[in-house]
């Protein structure tokens, strides 16, 4: 099985993703099968449709945070020597040259992307130009609104 990299935040915050799930999410909705049921005809039951999708929804979620939590491989960027070299977990800053906007980026695992937080996938346009590049670099970024060029100011193990 494949190891799924990720923080060590990342990691806690899928562990409370899965209790509130089993502890919360799933009772929720077996209380509301319960209660659709007791309405009568099953056969012409929205309430009790819903219900059961609501149900495989959760059930799916569910198996897809543990599956997540069985296979990660926590990596936590502090532990590592300072170096300024991009590796999964550090926070980059980038120079973009055409425009001259300056950004910050931390490469995270997929499960803990949130480009509005600044932090990107390891595994996006983005976090595949940036690993293993070195403070100084430029690199190109392919991505799906075109081609960026980028310049690495500085690597940050925070």
């Amino acid at each position: 099985m494949q190891r799924c990299p990720m923080t060590p935040a990342g990691y806690a915050k899928l562990e409370a993703e899965l209790k509130h799930l089993k502890e919360v999410i799933r009772p929720e909705v077996v209380k509301q099968i319960e209660e659709a049921r007791a309405h009568g005809d099953l056969s012409e039951n929205a309430e009790y449709d819903a219900a059961k999708d609501r149900q495989g929804m959760t059930e799916a979620r569910l198996r897809h945070v543990e599956t997540q939590l069985a296979t990660a491989e926590i990596i936590d960027v502090s532990e590592l020597t300072e170096s300024d070299l991009v590796v999964f977990g550090s926070t980059v800053d980038l120079l973009d040259i055409e425009s001259e906007e300056e950004l910050s980026y931390r490469l995270v695992g997929r499960e803990e992307a949130d480009v509005k937080n600044g932090d990107v996938s390891y595994d996006s346009p983005i976090g595949r130009a940036l690993l293993g590049k070195n403070e100084g670099d430029e690199v190109k970024v392919v991505a799906p609104r075109g081609t960026r060029k980028l310049e690495i100011l500085e690597v940050r193990y925070v």
